[in-house]
């Protein structure tokens, strides 16, 4: 192989000098280049349009939502999800909270779970949704909401839609008129089934119970909604507690006082005895293993209620928490 000198010119300063070597190094660069290619391109991120679902929808939100609550019987059939159905559920609430959706939507389609981004007609916000995409049991596990144009800060928490009436569009409330917030929705009646298993406030095995962990996990504060029938043993308008918790932060007790303030009677299960705690509550259990906020709300009636007399005060008071949350003002 000769080994004299030849240059090839590639601007007037600069040249690269070949020489006996040059049909080896015409082989071995391009490959060489092809593996710094592929190298390089290994370590690229994600291109933008992977963190965003593919199935996208324009929709009335609160029609959707209410849309679905509103076919839910006490004597439709429900059963739970199975522990391997409740690891995948996480691991895909878990990909779409660190922006993954491709991944989301991987882990959701065995369990007849889809992921679809939504635009609100009303408000044009964003939401990313994860529901059941056909007829099966999936159908009955509930919903996540999720708000697409902002971190997720906090959530409402609606176990009992249709009996507890008016929470689900309580809910529903809270999260269009706030930034920041997701809201899950339980699939079932609280007495589908047998045995009390579409309970959620009270099982381990739903998928709400597996979606607001995964929120807890990341630190996100949480407020459930109940409502409550009037009885001579309950002469409140709301119930305010912290679950399995029994002290209250600053913006626990500001929402209460706003309540007061607008002339609902509250009991603080803080500070006093009140029915409808929910001590028992598993979603205030799971909150204190991980460390993340939670409240417990109980309403009467006309306190939740679009036309009840005192549901603009606990909606507004509601409000107020959220947005302390979102501020970072808790403490």
């Amino acid at each position: 192989m000769s080994l004299s000198h030849t240059y090839m010119s590639l601007t007037p300063d600069h040249r690269i000098v070949i020489t006996g070597w040059s049909r080896l190094l015409r082989i071995f660069i391009p490959v060489g280049l092809l593996l710094v290619l592929v190298g390089c391109q290994a370590d690229t991120p994600p291109n933008s349009e992977d963190s965003v679902p593919r199935a996208r929808e324009l929709v009335d939100l609160r029609s959707r939502v209410l849309g679905y609550t509103a076919e839910f019987r006490a004597d439709s059939p429900y059963r739970p999800p199975g522990k391997a159905q409740r690891a995948r559920l996480a691991k895909a609430v878990g990909s779409l909270l660190s922006g993954d959706a491709q991944d989301a939507e991987r882990q959701l389609a065995p369990l007849g779970l889809g992921l679809t981004r939504l635009t609100d007609t009303d408000s044009g916000r964003r939401y990313d949704e994860i529901a059941a995409t056909g007829g099966g049991e999936s159908t009955r596990w509930g919903r996540l909401y999720l708000n697409a144009d902002s971190t997720v800060r906090w959530n409402a928490q609606v176990p009992h839609p249709v009996s507890d009436r008016d929470t689900e569009a309580l809910g529903v409330r809270l999260l269009e008129q706030n930034p920041g917030g997701a809201l899950v929705l339980a699939g079932a009646h609280r007495r589908a089934g047998e045995d009390g298993a579409a309970d959620v406030a009270h099982r381990e095995d739903s998928a709400f119970q597996t979606i607001v962990v995964e929120l807890q996990k990341r630190g996100v504060p949480g407020v459930q909604l109940h409502g409550f029938s009037d009885s001579s043993d309950r002469p409140y308008d709301a119930v305010v507690s912290t679950g399995a918790v029994e002290t209250a932060p600053a913006e626990v007790v500001a929402m209460a006082d706003r309540m007061d303030d607008d002339g609902l009677r509250v009991c603080r299960a803080w500070n006093a005895r009140c029915p409808l705690e929910g001590r028992a509550n598993v979603q205030g259990r799971s909150a204190e293993r991980e460390h993340a906020g939670f409240v417990h709300v109980e309403l009467a009636r006309h306190a939740r209620a679009d036309d009840g007399r005192d549901a603009e005060e606990a909606a507004d008071a509601l409000a107020g928490l959220v947005v302390a949350w979102t501020s970072g003002s808790s403490s």
